[in-house]
């Protein structure tokens, strides 16, 4: 998906999404991010989600996160708010899946 920089809303959410790299995370973010969203992205590698963070330069921060350590969760939260002020939406959505 082919995705550009949009300025953000006032007043617009912000969202801190887990596992923005892929699948729903990273589409969850796209959407968010196009309509004037602030969105905190996240993923265990942060190059992941990179190219967000350069097409959406003023209302996308990435963060490194692995949701399966106790004190990394309580850590990103805190950068998301100290970036944009607040937190208004959480998307748990890192995870695995094994299908058989």
């Amino acid at each position: 998906m082919n995705v550009s920089s949009s300025p953000a809303t006032p007043g617009a959410p912000v969202w801190l999404i887990s596992g923005a790299s892929r699948g729903l995370g990273r589409a969850l973010a796209q959407a968010a991010l196009s309509r004037g969203d602030r969105v905190v992205a996240t993923a265990r590698d942060p190059e992941t989600v990179a190219d967000l963070a350069a097409a959406f330069p003023d209302t996308c921060r990435t963060l490194a996160l692995d949701v399966t350590s106790p004190v990394a969760v309580p850590r990103a939260v805190a950068a998301a708010q100290a970036a944009f002020g607040r937190l208004d939406v959480l998307v748990s959505n890192a995870g695995s899946a094994l299908l058989g």
